[in-house]
């Protein structure tokens, strides 16, 4: 059941109750796929104990044979900060916290966190790092840390300035190849519309599109990424 605002019984969509874990589901990805690569989007990093999760994005890296990506994000929601037991106004500080332990670990053979040095007899490769999240807050991030944005819900027209703003920001740091992952709904029932959308995408400086969309059954999916993988893909 999902998480209540104090006297709102409708604050939180009763649909997010149906979510499944973006890890467990990642590791079941793993262990049934061969060849494509997949991922979350996003893990909210400040709900997670730190080394469980990079034990976890490790495993996952091991059973896929590191065909893992990552988008990772802070959280917003009250209620769900409140049944962690986690600060909210911690999110950001976690969040770092937990990226830089990643970056770390694949780095290092020797980690320590509060005081207690690991060991890392399988130096984990680290999966590509995707910081969703408003301009705002998300590209600063991921300048710093990140290998790219991740946003969401946002029309071409409005990216463009953040994507010009994230590069210009990667350039003065001396970091280059910075992606953006943008998630948004193609309107497939017009076929024109959703050409015109996706090239507008790639003009805006988007290099990865996500189309986002519930699917009924699997023959709905095999429809589905038929439209994508046919005409849409080749205008682009």
């Amino acid at each position: 059941m999902p998480p209540l605002s104090e006297g709102d019984s409708s604050a939180i969509s009763p649909n997010l109750s149906t979510f499944l874990d973006p890890l467990g589901l990642a590791t079941f990805l793993a262990a049934c796929t061969e060849r494509i690569s997949f991922g979350a989007a996003v893990l909210v990093l400040p709900y997670r104990p730190l080394i469980v999760t990079a034990k976890l994005v490790t495993t996952i890296q091991v059973l896929s044979n590191n065909r893992f990506l990552l988008g990772v994000g802070s959280g917003h929601l009250v209620e769900e900060f409140r049944a962690l037991g986690v600060p909210r106004n911690q999110r950001g500080q976690l969040t770092d916290s937990t990226i830089d332990f990643l970056r770390e670990c694949s780095e290092s053979d020797l980690v320590e966190q509060n005081g207690q040095p690991i060991v890392l007899r399988q130096r984990p490769n680290c999966p590509p790092i995707y910081i969703g999240g408003t301009a705002a807050v998300a590209i600063p991030r991921a300048v710093r840390c990140g290998d790219g944005w991740m946003p969401t819900g946002m029309l071409p027209a409005e990216l463009a300035p953040g994507i010009a703003e994230m590069h210009q920001l990667a350039a003065d740091a001396g970091r280059n190849n910075l992606e953006v992952i943008a998630m948004k709904t193609l309107p497939l029932e017009d076929r024109s519309a959703s050409i015109e959308m996706a090239q507008g995408y790639r003009d805006a400086g988007v290099t990865h599109l996500v189309h986002t969309q519930g699917v009924d059954s699997p023959e709905h999916y095999a429809e589905v990424l038929a439209q994508l993988d046919g005409e849409i893909r080749a205008s682009l």
